[in-house]
């Protein structure tokens, strides 16, 4: 009897983990179970596109593929418990799905502000769901308060600007996106929203929203009350890892893994995706989660031949797992563009290029070492750079080799 496989999410991660189970040689069927109805899709156009565009935006799914004659989708079905050691899996609806390896891709959900006050008027983005109910409000002349300056705050403020909204972007760092990739590129950003008329408020901390019935006014630490008709959430996400306690495994920040994806703690379990959170080599020895697109088919791909390893379907993987993380965001005309691990270089930031039309790109260096660069309208000056972080993962597998 062929052992049972079973993927819990059915995002972007769960269809590329299971497609690398069956790559990677496992001769059976994979269970892929979703929380959400629709097929996997491409979640980076929720934030732009589908809020943007004039007519209603189509969810841009994943082609298919052949090897998905082997997946059994069971979508609309949420997990809520685990037995790791009996091998089961508990569904919402009371039924219970039996599994001989386990993969986990449950991505991330938003976090919500602490601040009290009514409910309605108030989103988050996070799903296809979250975006059509965003849509629908982003009119002309409404006022629309985000909280969060990081990426999807930024996005979605240049979005509704876009669709003609009142945009006041409350943030609490001096510069949007600060947090990510400092002062010289966040003080680019700051202009681009300033120039398509966001408010930026900076330093400041929402403590309050104000309405009977639904929200009216956002209350800022400072005293100062913005009036806002739609109040966006894009204060963080935390890892969608409740359903996995009780089974002994690290679950302070994700899914805490080794080098290869295998879950510290569990027998036939491998993390995928936003909620794995492993050592990268090139980023020392603190296991990391790391929220970028790519991350998702590379963690897939190293987390399958893991797992069917374990399993006796296939040969272990040899060498370190050394991804080279990359991300991009679009607000306006704006497209930024981003190579490594920026976040563990800000105390070290270096000017690289400068060039005409507002070309920027900055390096991020950890003990003086390049561990990320991102740039700005600079792509062929980006690229010598990535070249140089590659060829420092290809030097640790080689020397492990």
């Amino acid at each position: 009897m062929v052992d049972q496989l079973v993927v819990v999410g059915g995002s972007l991660s769960g269809l590329r983990a299971a497609e690398s189970l069956l790559a990677a040689g496992f001769p059976g069927t994979v269970t892929v179970i979703g929380e959400e109805p629709e097929q996997p899709y491409n979640r980076p156009a929720l934030s732009k596109q589908a809020l943007t565009q004039a007519e209603a935006y189509e969810l841009e799914l994943f082609r298919r593929k052949p090897s998905w004659d082997r997946i059994q989708w069971r979508l609309g079905r949420a997990v809520v418990g685990a037995a790791i050691g009996d091998g089961q899996l508990d569904l919402a609806d009371g039924e219970q799905i039996p599994f001989d390896g386990l993969v986990v891709a449950t991505g991330l959900r938003p976090r919500r502000l602490a601040a009290p006050g009514p409910a309605a008027g108030r989103y988050v983005l996070r799903t296809a769901g979250d975006s059509r109910a965003l849509r629908r409000v982003l009119s002309p002349g409404a006022r629309v308060v985000v909280v969060g300056g990081g990426f999807l705050g930024c996005e979605v403020a240049a979005s509704a600007s876009v669709r003609g909204s009142d945009v006041t972007l409350v943030i609490p760092q001096r510069r949007p996106l600060e947090q990510h990739l400092g002062g010289e590129l966040a003080d680019v950003v700051a202009r681009r929203h300033a120039r398509h008329g966001v408010q930026i408020r900076t330093e400041q901390a929402v403590v309050g929203l104000r309405g009977e019935d639904r929200v009216e006014g956002v209350v800022l630490g400072s005293g100062d009350v913005l009036a806002a008709d739609v109040v966006v959430e894009a204060v963080g996400s935390k890892p969608n890892v409740d359903w996995l306690a009780g089974n002994g495994l690290d679950l302070e920040d994700g899914v805490l893994c080794d080098n290869s994806l295998r879950a510290v703690g569990g027998d036939r379990v491998v993390a995928v995706g936003d909620v794995a959170r492993f050592p990268h080599p090139l980023y020392g020895d603190r296991p990391r989660r790391i929220e970028h697109w790519n991350m998702v088919p590379e963690t897939a791909k190293r987390a399958a031949h893991s797992l069917v390893a374990e399993m006796g379907y296939g040969s272990a993987p040899d060498k370190p797992f050394v991804p080279i993380p990359s991300f991009w965001t679009d607000q306006y005309d704006l497209r930024l563009q981003a190579f490594g691990n920026p976040a563990s270089g800000l105390h070290d930031t270096r000017v690289l290029h400068e060039g005409p039309d507002h070309e920027l790109v900055v390096g991020y260096h950890l003990d003086g070492t390049l561990v990320g660069v991102a740039g700005l309208g600079a792509v062929k000056s980006l690229l010598p750079h990535r070249a140089e972080l590659v060829a420092r993962a290809d030097a640790l597998q080689a020397v492990a080799a």
